[in-house]
């Protein structure tokens, strides 16, 4: 994938990344993606949820050690 934006929200609860992820989202253009990384294990819940209220989508998801990594796409 090639991520046009990385936003580091580690150390961040909810709803912290969620908040950072949708302005970051909503200074890119329609079909760039943005990378977050979480350490808020709630994160997971959030995006999905999150990614259903805006439509935006929720390309992937994976948890590499006590990370959260979420790819969204912008609508």
């Amino acid at each position: 994938m090639n991520i046009d934006k990385e936003l580091d929200t580690r150390g961040l609860n909810c709803p912290l990344p969620i908040l950072k992820a949708k302005k970051a989202l909503a200074a890119m253009e329609s079909g760039q993606l943005l990378r977050v990384v979480s350490t808020d294990a709630g994160s997971a819940r959030d995006f999905q949820a999150f990614a259903k209220q805006t439509g935006n989508d929720l390309l992937d998801q994976q948890i590499v050690g006590n990370e959260f990594i979420h790819v969204l796409k912008r609508r």
